[in-house]
């Protein structure tokens, strides 16, 4: 095997005083990176098969390990960095593309970090969220032009079927078969126990799951990876992914060492092979087929569940998203350029796409303009740390968000990006049986509950502190909002005025 000329990424640093040679990290460490002297049970190193997990270093009982990210490394260039050299190297030694895992890690403005929310003072007092009810509650779906009672005071309009959320944060689409089945089944206990819902990517619905069809969002994607009458039954809503932020405009691939014998029978592929699917949907190839499909379904399910469109946020989201609502989708799910990813190239990732910030606030407006906006509810993801970031989302015209990375950091993710290798030493990003016990879905549950709780209280004080007992107060009202550090352009994009003003 030709020696590899790129360097270590990470430095394990150990220290002999601390390290009691247990073992325990060589027991962990799911890369070969940590080995153990079978002979006289000294334990070692092999920086070069590191990925950063940390899991050697949480788990270290004497704490005798770091895993340091190298500093630049050779002479400093600004334009050929260390990470432009180590692509390169990588594709002279493979001959393939980059893959990655988690949403993109390029420096992309954060515009969240840029958006100010107001605060109540005197003339419009605060209101206490721990002595005043404050109302967190959505409802995603088409809300009609009016509503007629009659005379008793009975509405007369029928309404399209709703998702009710207890609070706007819904657990984003991360299919089985990229994560594990412990994962999936945190994901969903902890929806419906918190009262929102979970999205099943493209994987479908495995058995275990289907106690939880009440709290699924379940998709239709250009593979139709197990996709039956029974499992758009057995759903809250359905939804039409036609792409996702970390890669707009190609399709998806699941490689064949993640298609366990469960798996297999979940997606209705054969065990071991790739699931690949195709980039465009092979039957949509205008506005006029993805209507048609719409109904489809529609028709599928008895008109009981709302129909979710999902796009990646791209130069010409505002015409895609407002052809969307005009076909008859119920939501729609637009993904931003931070968007996470099980598997993807890292040059798509990084390169294409726009931030989730801009495209919402363009097509939030353009769809008021239009006349439209209460036909369909908007959904967005793409890189949501925090509940100032949801706050400052639904402020901008969106009806809830979609968290992924959030959740999965939450479950124990330490974002060392391998996703797509199907070694994930936390029992997420993996079908490995070894590996998936490390994952209790007991603890899993208890974890995203917690954090769904703790962003909800947070939400409270905001929308408290702003004067408002309501989050309907706030969707769209972008006068809560100020921006700094932005040029003209963008603050007219998405409709915000300057700090100051």
């Amino acid at each position: 095997m030709p020696l590899s000329l790129i360097p270590a990424e990470f430095n394990v640093q150990r220290d002999a005083d601390l390290c009691i040679e247990c073992g325990v990290c060589t027991r962990q460490c799911a890369h070969g990176c940590q080995n153990i002297d079978p002979e006289d049970g000294s334990v070692s190193s092999d920086e070069k098969l590191c990925v950063g997990c940390q899991r050697c270093v949480t788990l270290c009982p004497t704490g005798a390990l770091q895993v340091v990210q190298r500093a630049e490394q050779g002479r400093y260039h600004a334009v050929w960095n260390t990470g432009a050299r180590r692509a390169i190297a990588r594709q002279a030694e493979s001959g393939g593309m980059l893959l990655t895992g988690m949403g993109a890690d390029k420096p992309f403005p954060l515009y969240w970090d840029r958006l100010f929310l107001n605060a109540s003072q005197v003339t419009n007092p605060s209101i206490d969220p721990l002595r005043e009810p404050m109302e967190l509650r959505t409802f995603l779906g088409a809300k009609p032009d009016k509503i007629e009672f009659d005379q008793q005071g009975k509405p007369l309009t029928k309404l399209s079927p709703q998702l009710e959320l207890e609070i706007p944060v819904i657990f984003s689409a991360m299919s089985y078969g990229s994560i594990s089945l412990s994962a999936a089944m945190s994901l969903a206990r902890a929806a419906a126990e918190s009262g929102t819902y979970f999205n099943t990517g493209e994987g479908g619905l495995h058995r275990s799951l289907a106690q939880y069809g009440s709290n699924a969002i379940v998709q239709v994607a250009s593979g139709r990876f197990g996709v039956t009458p029974a499992y758009l039954e057995n759903s809250a809503a359905v939804e039409i992914k036609i792409g996702q932020g970390a890669k707009p405009g190609i399709g998806g691939h699941l490689p064949g060492e993640k298609v366990s014998a469960d798996v297999s029978a979940t997606r209705m592929i054969p065990q071991g092979a790739d699931a690949i699917s195709p980039a465009p949907h092979h039957d949509i190839y205008s506005i006029e087929d993805l209507k048609q499909l719409i109904y489809a379904l529609k028709e599928a399910t008895g008109y009981s569940k709302p129909i979710s469109v999902k796009i990646a946020a791209v130069h010409n989201v505002v015409p895609i998203a407002s052809g969307a609502v005009r076909a008859g989708a119920d939501i729609v799910a637009m993904d931003g350029v931070r968007g996470g990813s099980g598997a993807t190239p890292t040059m798509i990732r990084d390169n294409v796409g726009i931030p989730i910030e801009l495209a919402l606030g363009a097509v939030d407006a353009q769809l008021r303009k239009d006349g439209i906006r209460h036909r369909a509810s908007l959904v967005v993801a793409g890189g949501f740390r925090n509940s100032a970031d949801v706050m400052k989302a639904i402020a901008l015209g969106a009806d809830a968000v979609y968290i992924g990375t959030a959740a999965l950091i939450g479950l124990g993710c330490h974002m060392c990006q391998k996703c797509y290798t199907g070694k994930c030493t936390w029992g997420i990003a993996t079908q490995d049986p070894y590996l998936t016990k490390r994952l209790n879905p007991e603890i899993g549950v208890r974890r995203l509950k917690n954090l769904l709780r703790a962003w909800g209280l947070e939400m409270k004080e905001m929308l408290g502190g702003m004067g408002m007992n309501s989050i309907d107060s706030l969707r769209g009202n972008r006068e809560m909002l100020r921006g700094i550090d932005m040029t003209e352009q963008e603050l007219e994009i998405l409709g915000v005025l300057p700090a100051g003003r």
